[in-house]
This record gives C-alpha cells, structure tokens and sequence, in this order.
C-alpha cells in the first residue's frame, strides 16, 4: 500500500514537470528619466537599484532588476525611494585643488543639502510588460511606467517634456 502511494506520488510530481506555465511575475529592468534640474544620486523601486541620474538627463542605464506581474491590473503600486542633489553643479565653486582637506570639507558640506524621498506610486496601465520607467518630476513627484514602448512613441503613457522647471511652490501632498 505504501509502495502504490509513493508510485502514485512520484508519478504526479513528474508530470507537473510536463506542464508549461506562465509566470505570474517577471524581473524587469529599471531606468529613469530626470525631468528636473537636479541630480539624483540613486533611486530604487521596492528596494531594487535604479542608476543615478543628471540633471535634466535620461535613461542613465538599466539596472537589473524588479518582479512586476506579467499582466497589469488596477491598484498595482510600486515603492520608489531616491536621494536627490539640488544642486549638483556646486562642486565648481569648492577650493581648489580636487580632493584637498578644504575641497574635502566643502564636499561633505554640500551633501547636507541631499534630500530623501519615499513615494507609493501607481503604475501607468500595460499590456506587456516592459521596462520600468522611473520618471522624476518637479514637486517631488514621481511617475512610472512599465509599457514595452519607449517614451516619446505611440502608446506610452506619458508625454512630460525633458526640461521642467521647479515652481516657486509646490503644491502640499
């Protein structure tokens, strides 16, 4: 009796090896797009690295990777963290020369002034899963993507202009 259970359970688990299934999740790779004229220094979505980005700059790379789920549905959120420079051209004002004790100083002077962000964001509906699009905005606004097209074609969701300028206040969260 025992032997025809162990037979009947061994000839089950071979035959899930047969069965083709669909992954519900997929690592997707990560980029961004600064819209801004700040410079972030690193970003993650639900923990996983982002590459830094310049001012104004796009793409920066992929990172490798977050699992989002194969097919979109409402709700899907994503956790974005960053740390941004606000004003990453200021090393041309530090004390010559590079990497002196006075150059040294005003570096970690000015990395008092990185600020850090926390955003649950929704993600922008797809009907097949692409790359995430991290894409950072004025206000400390974030938006994301993960459609299979690239920005600037048919059928991405978002159309924000490279250069966007910080207004002189943001509206409150």
């Amino acid at each position: 009796m025992i032997r025809l259970l162990l037979v009947m359970l061994m000839s089950g688990l071979s035959l899930q090896g047969c069965a083709q299934s669909q992954p519900e999740r997929l690592g997707t790779p990560i980029e961004g797009y600064s819209h801004t004229s700040a410079a972030i220094n690193r970003f993650s979505v639900n923990g996983n690295g982002g590459p830094n980005l310049s001012p104004y700059g796009y793409g920066g790379g992929q990172m490798c990777c977050a699992p989002l789920p194969v097919k979109w549905h409402p709700g899907l959120t994503v956790v974005v963290e960053w740390e941004k420079d606000p004003n990453p051209h200021d090393s041309a004002n530090w004390p010559d020369p590079p990497f002196s004790d006075a150059w040294r100083k005003a570096a970690r002077e000015h990395e008092t002034h990185y600020t850090r962000h926390r955003a649950v964001v929704a993600v922008a509906p797809y009907e097949e899963l692409g790359a995430i699009d991290v894409h950072f905005l004025p206000c400390n606004q974030v938006a994301v993507s993960a459609v299979a097209v690239l920005p600037g074609q048919p059928g991405y969701p978002f159309n924000f202009p490279q250069k966007m300028e910080e207004p002189a206040t943001c509206p409150k969260p």
